[in-house]
């Protein structure tokens, strides 16, 4: 026996010229080959822990920040098509679904707001039209059957016109507000005199300011102020402005209007009157659709709370802006813009 323990023996024959000159023989003990084979299947078995180790890991994260996410966001989708719009999206990450849950949370909110509007807007529409409607048919049925004499007959038709009439500036004032969110407000601008409409609108209004016994003061900037805008609809913003300052001002109260220059080629309009004013969390509202002040102001039962709405629509419509002034108790300033003609 050669060797004390086992052996790989490899022989290898070394010749040239067709002639064998030798034999080259290996031995290597078996046992160095199995060290050899256990170390490799070590390494290899280690590498195999790792990669699935890590591949567990990568498992979990993805699991942790994309799966569960997209699940949450999926069953908000679900609640948000069956209606459910005050569902919220619990996804606090500061990543992209973080970022999608938190764009779908305000959508829901932004449509929620949407959803009360129109809550709103059905309400405060039937609400309005109801009350004309309701004394229109009255006091035609009083006429008819003879409750009202011949002789008055005369003042109610003229209240039945009156509500007629309201009606009429009701479902004008809807038309405005629709074509305005659809951004479909048609201006004809022209050069005009801004003074002449402030007088016009002064003269129509005079019938109620002499019932109040109020009176109007007004002050120019220039003996005539040219200004290039949509005559029609600044006539309408103002005779709006006029007829609030009229309504919510005292008996025997006064209500100033005046024009001043603003830069080089800019008109500023104020309007104010010393009403009840307007408190600091209702100004915030005071130009959105159907909103009515509460307490004092919103004694008013002739308005539809548009007329405010349809003045921003307008003076913005022209790329100008419109404001409002106002401590309780001391009254209101409602401010607007305008281009001057060149």
């Amino acid at each position: 026996k050669l060797f004390d323990q086992n052996v790989l023996s490899v022989s290898a024959p070394v010749t040239g010229n067709y002639t064998t000159y030798g034999y080259v023989l290996i031995h290597l003990p078996i046992s160095e080959i199995a060290n050899s084979q256990s170390h490799i299947l070590d390494i290899l078995y280690m590498t195999c822990a790792i990669i699935f180790g890590l591949s567990l890991i990568i498992l979990v994260v993805f699991t942790i920040t994309v799966y569960l996410p997209l699940r949450k966001i999926a069953a908000g989708a679900n609640e948000y098509a069956a209606g459910n719009l005050n569902y919220r999206i619990k996804v606090k990450t500061h990543d992209e679904m973080g970022y999608l849950s938190n764009t779908l949370n305000y959508m829901s909110d932004e449509l929620n707001k949407m959803e009360e509007y129109q809550r709103n807007f059905i309400a405060n529409v039937s609400h309005d039209f109801r009350s004309p409607l309701t004394s229109i048919k009255g006091y035609l049925e009083a006429i008819l059957d003879g409750t009202i004499p011949p002789e008055k007959q005369e003042r109610y038709l003229r209240i039945v016109l009156e509500e007629s009439q309201r009606l009429s500036r009701l479902a004008e004032g809807i038309v405005d507000m629709s074509r305005a969110q659809d951004s479909k407000i048609v201006l004809e601008e022209t050069d005009f005199d801004l003074n002449e409409i402030i007088r016009e609108n002064c003269a129509v209004l005079e019938p109620q300011m002499e019932e109040k016994g109020m009176r109007i003061e007004v002050s120019f900037a220039a003996k005539e102020t040219m200004v290039h805008a949509d005559q029609d609809k600044i006539s309408r913003v103002l005779h709006n402005l006029m007829n609030n300052a009229v309504k919510f001002s005292k008996e025997g109260g006064v209500i100033e209007v005046e024009t001043t220059f603003s830069g080089k080629n800019k008109i500023l309009v104020s309007v104010k009157d010393h009403g009840s004013g307007i408190s600091e969390e209702d100004q915030k509202y005071i130009f959105d659709r159907f909103y009515k002040v509460d307490s004092t102001r919103n004694k008013d039962k002739t308005g539809a709370g548009l007329g405010l709405s349809i003045v921003r629509e307008f003076i913005q419509a022209h790329g100008e802006t419109v404001a409002v002034k106002s401590k309780l108790g001391e009254g209101s300033t409602f401010l607007f813009t305008l281009k001057l003609a060149k």
